[in-house]
């Protein structure tokens, strides 16, 4: 069992040094620095998990959707069991080095220990498990011990799409996974900027993937390289796990003056380039006054890469007002409260602006955007957020990205090919067990949940991995976590 006097004895909440910011704008290294074997940052981990108290109820479990076992591997990094901390991390997780990098970790905000202290820090332990488990070399490829003749075709590969297809390929299904983008990974690849992920992650968890089956066909994009009857024609079963990829637009006067982007367009580019491939006409933030609507992940994600890019100024909006610093009243423990939060590109640099509404967007003669007219929100009866009258103001912005979120997935050729359904969201409609409107079709991730985070889309992976299992093979012994109707526990 754990300590039982752990977390009085360590009650202060330490996390392993980043990287000093004058020195991480340099690169596009990671910003968090954990160093496998070595002895400081081993004890600094241990110390964060003897403060885990092994609660009766642990309901860190009901704030991760895959249940991951916290506790469990808690008490063994304490010990110095790594190989059995990994044993039980991928029991539930079949990519902690992506969700303890780039997860926001509901699972702390559960934290029985975050009553009256701060919570302990699962998110940066369980990264430490997978980081000393590969280079301890404890990760290695499960194959599957017999092919049940089953075809699958993943169509996406994110994390939903990934998890699904390890699953799958694992149980022996013969799994083929497709991308449209040049290289396997979605928006980890191309969405999520390197000082947070760096790519070699995602290409030793794919070496892994091949060596277990998986077979991955990047650069063909569905419903246009093949249709989608062609696809459902080949395979035995399909999983859309295309994500939701269509940006929140901001459509107010002067949206077509050039220099204005939304945010994935300016991130896709600039992972590219720091891959070392060279990005025709690429969108830089170099010397110019950048302004990012949205005061979100992805904005903060364009904020880092803007400050790489060596930009003049940043500001970053948001719509609504500053979240307090503590957990307000109506958000109680063990919900995931909506708070202040300083990312580390917020360490780096830039100003925040809240309660900011845009007006119109201003260019010169030259039909460049220039300015951006702002008001003060202002917020009505019925909870409506609008631009208060004569509060107006004009902020430079040579570069404007709208980082506001997405609306759903892309489904036009999904529809006009298939009788998939569509739901008054835009999203592909499902049941809870995650089947579409057409046999032997499902959908996993943001394309059936929405706009989520990663943890979520693992989930769903794992989850409709059983269900296309149980499809394929009349019944399934993979775990499930969630259901299509599972609800976060959220305010």
């Amino acid at each position: 069992m754990a300590d039982p006097r752990g977390f009085l004895t360590y009650r202060d909440r330490e996390l392993p040094a980043d990287r000093p910011v004058p020195v991480r704008l340099m690169d596009w290294r990671e910003v968090h620095e954990y160093r496998a074997g070595n002895p400081g940052d081993q004890q600094l981990l241990g110390r964060q998990a003897t403060r885990c108290m092994d609660c009766g109820i642990p309901f860190c479990h009901n704030g991760c959707p895959l249940g991951n076992l916290i506790p469990e591997w808690n008490d063994l990094v304490r010990r110095g069991q790594w190989e059995d901390a990994i044993e039980r991390l991928h029991a539930t997780n079949n990519f902690p080095e992506f969700t303890g990098r780039i997860c926001p970790a509901p699972c702390e905000s559960s934290c029985v220990l975050g009553i009256n202290q701060p919570p302990v820090t699962i998110k940066s332990v369980e990264v430490a498990i997978i980081d000393e488990a590969f280079a301890r070399g404890l990760v290695a490829p499960q194959v599957p011990q017999r092919l049940t003749g089953s075809t699958v075709a993943v169509v996406g590969s994110g994390p939903a799409g990934l998890a699904a297809a390890q699953q799958l390929t694992r149980v022996g299904h013969t799994v083929a996974v497709y991308e449209r983008d040049d290289a396997i990974g979605g928006l980890l690849r191309y969405g999520v900027p390197d000082f947070k992920l760096e790519k070699h992650h995602i290409d030793r968890r794919i070496a892994q993937m091949e060596a277990e089956g998986t077979r991955f066909r990047p650069g063909v994009e569905v419903g246009r390289d093949i249709t989608w009857q062609q696809l459902r024609a080949r395979f035995d079963a399909v999983v859309v796990a295309t994500g939701a990829t269509v940006p929140r637009e901001l459509s107010l006067p002067g949206r077509e003056l050039d220099g204005i982007h939304v945010a994935m367009e300016f991130l896709h580019q600039a992972n590219t380039a720091a891959a070392g491939v060279e990005v025709p006409g690429q969108i830089t933030a170099t010397g110019k006054h950048v302004v990012i609507i949205g005061g979100g992940d992805t904005g903060s994600d364009c904020l880092g890469t803007a400050l790489r890019q060596q930009a003049a100024s940043v500001t970053s909006l948001a719509i609504g007002r500053r979240p307090p610093a503590v957990r307000p009243a109506g958000q109680p423990w063990p919900m995931d409260p909506v708070v202040f939060e300083v990312s580390s590109s917020h360490e780096e640099g830039g100003e925040r602006d809240f309660l900011a509404s845009t007006v119109a967007f201003l260019g010169d003669d030259g039909g460049h955007v220039r300015q951006l007219r702002l008001a003060t929100t202002q917020y009505l009866p019925d909870g409506r957020r609008v631009p208060e009258s004569g509060t107006e103001r004009d902020i430079p912005a040579d570069l404007i990205l709208i980082a506001m979120g997405f609306t759903g997935p892309e489904t036009e050729a999904l529809a006009e090919q298939t009788d998939v359904k569509t739901t008054p969201r835009g999203l592909i409609a499902r049941s809870e067990g995650f089947a579409t409107a057409v046999p032997g079709v499902f959908v996993a991730g943001d394309a059936g949940r929405g706009q989520s985070l990663i943890v979520w889309a693992i989930a769903e992976g794992r989850a409709v991995a059983a269900a296309v299992d149980t499809y394929l093979s009349g019944g399934s012994e993979l775990p499930a976590p969630v259901t299509a109707a599972t609800v976060a526990l959220r305010p």
